[in-house]
């Protein structure tokens, strides 16, 4: 290699007829294979192998200069022998007519076989009595022949689909793992646990596809890939249409989770149903009424209608109306009721109480009360019970009559009405 080198740097100098014997030597060495391939010419044939589609015939096979009958049918028959097409194929020639006898499955290799033989040297005709085979109705050869294929790709593809299915369990892993550790950071910041669940559950499907897309690309099953994504990115069109109202009452899920309306255990009314916060899925809001009887309200339904929340705000109002008499002091009557209201340890003093005369009535003064409770630390209905009851004893005490309802009963003329003594 060194004297190589050094001599091709002196091409122009003294060296050049060594430069000139060397490209003699290469250019000899590269050609010497042409031509001893091109001595030898075609003296050995191919094997075909059975199944194969079968190849143009030559143009010519040459046997001798001055070829005889005998070494002719020789040539052919051994031709056709080595192809595997042909069942007990037999070459008689005689006076350079060539007869073809035997068996084959297609009419192409009987075709090939009457090329061959007329493309010989010497041959002056062929009468091709090749005959072509009928499939038996229960041939289960080209089955087999499939399945042997596909067991030959199975075993090619085993190192593949161990690495593929050894990158999908690990991909599972991870997205197990994103989900659990997304769901225990976002645990105290997230107050919702149905869209905790759904942000724990986006992260780690993510973490999933990016493993199936690496899967694919080790396995070379891209466009494969993208095919089936794009299937089924179809077919979740038409699954969508098919599910609207799944899809609808799931997505509002989603959003009542982020805006978060409402709590477990709040009392709401929806839809003009009124009850208690049971529980939100993906799938309707569940209730339990005051009476005790559970309602599943569909998500979309509660995110498009209006929401009364009683308990979100702690401070409920509460109200009621006391009727007194017209020959009552009013004023006596409402510092009365708004000292119980007061003296109360469950009203609250911020938003203070109020008394006010509503309206007059046919026979009576009507006062309505106002009063304000924390609905966290009381039972609401048990403290309105609690104040009305103590205000009827203080107005009682205090001399002040109540009026009762006012009801008209009508005589007939003829009844005799009798006084009392």
């Amino acid at each position: 290699m060194k004297y190589l080198f050094d001599f091709s740097s002196r091409v122009h100098g003294r060296r050049e007829p060594r430069f000139l014997l060397l490209l003699a030597i290469l250019f000899c060495l590269a050609t010497w294979p042409t031509a001893t391939l091109a001595q030898e010419g075609p003296a050995t044939e191919p094997t075909v192998a059975a199944g194969e589609t079968p190849i143009a015939a030559p143009d010519q096979v040459d046997i001798q200069p001055t070829a005889r009958d005998d070494e002719i049918g020789a040539r052919l028959e051994s031709i056709l022998q080595a192809t595997g097409w042909f069942v007990t194929p037999v070459v008689r020639v005689q006076d350079g007519v060539v007869f073809l006898t035997g068996q084959t499955t297609t009419a192409e290799h009987r075709t090939w076989a009457g090329d061959l033989a007329r493309n010989t040297q010497s041959v002056a005709a062929v009468v091709n009595l090749i005959s072509v085979m009928e499939p038996p109705v229960w041939d289960v050869q080209p089955v087999l022949f499939i399945l042997r294929q596909q067991v030959r790709v199975l075993v090619r593809a085993l190192p593949i689909i161990a690495l593929s299915l050894s990158l999908l369990a690990i991909f599972l892993l991870a997205a197990r793992l994103t989900s659990a550790i997304t769901h225990r950071a976002l645990r105290r910041r997230v107050s919702n646990p149905l869209l905790l669940d759904v942000i724990a559950w986006c992260l780690g499907l993510a973490v999933l596809l990016v493993g199936l897309y690496l899967v694919f690309q080790a396995t070379g099953l891209t466009n494969i890939a993208l095919t089936v994504l794009g299937s089924a990115g179809l077919l979740g069109v038409v699954l969508g249409i098919a599910f609207r109202d799944v899809t609808e009452n799931f997505l509002a899920s989603i959003f009542l989770s982020a805006q978060t309306p409402f709590h477990t255990g709040d009392l709401v009314e929806i839809v003009g149903i009124v009850g208690f916060v049971q529980k939100l899925t993906p799938r309707a809001t569940i209730l339990m009424t005051p009476d005790g009887t559970y309602v599943q309200i569909p998500n979309a339904t509660v995110y498009t209608n209006t929401i009364h929340n009683y308990t979100s705000n702690p401070n409920s109002r509460k109200d009621f109306v006391v009727s007194i008499d017209y020959d009552e002091d009013v004023a006596a009557a409402q510092e009365v009721v708004l000292r119980v209201l007061e003296e109360h340890p469950a009203v609250l003093k911020d938003p203070e109480p109020s008394v006010l005369v509503e309206s007059l009535g046919t026979f009576s003064v009507d006062l309505h009360v106002f009063y304000w409770v924390d609905g966290t630390q009381h039972s609401v209905p048990d403290v309105q019970s609690s104040v009305i009851r103590l205000i009827k004893h203080a107005l009682q005490a205090a001399g002040i009559s109540m009026t009762g309802e006012a009801r008209e009963l009508v005589l007939a003329k003829e009844t005799p009405i009798q006084a009392l003594k």
